[in-house]
């Protein structure tokens, strides 16, 4: 790319962005603020696609299908060579959607 003022600009915005979050406790903020959008993501998809029960197949094939590409990109060879802060926050987003979608599983079995 060309080195423009708004291509440097996003460059050291993303930089001081990244060193901002090498603090282990925003991590750690970051990590159960993912966490718990993922659970909220869950509780959201099971609501609504349980109301209108058109695609309901498809929505499910959709979301397994989601959860598989997380957990290859997270548990690949690469993964544990560097330890990315994206990837570990969309682990803990697939960790709550999957959390959520079996508290809702109990919640229709009993």
């Amino acid at each position: 790319m060309q080195n423009t003022r708004l291509n440097n600009l996003l460059d050291a915005i993303a930089i001081r962005l990244g060193q901002w979050f090498l603090n282990p406790w925003r991590r750690l903020s970051l990590l159960i603020i993912s966490f718990l959008f993922g659970f909220f993501l869950g509780n959201a998809v099971s609501t609504t696609a349980g109301q209108r029960a058109e695609l309901d197949i498809v929505v499910a094939g959709f979301l397994v299908v989601l959860t598989e590409i997380t957990s290859r990109i997270f548990y690949s060879q690469s993964f544990f060579v560097k330890q990315s802060l994206l990837i570990d926050s969309l682990n803990l987003l697939k960790v709550g959607f999957t959390y959520s979608l079996f508290l809702e599983a109990f919640k229709l079995g009993s």
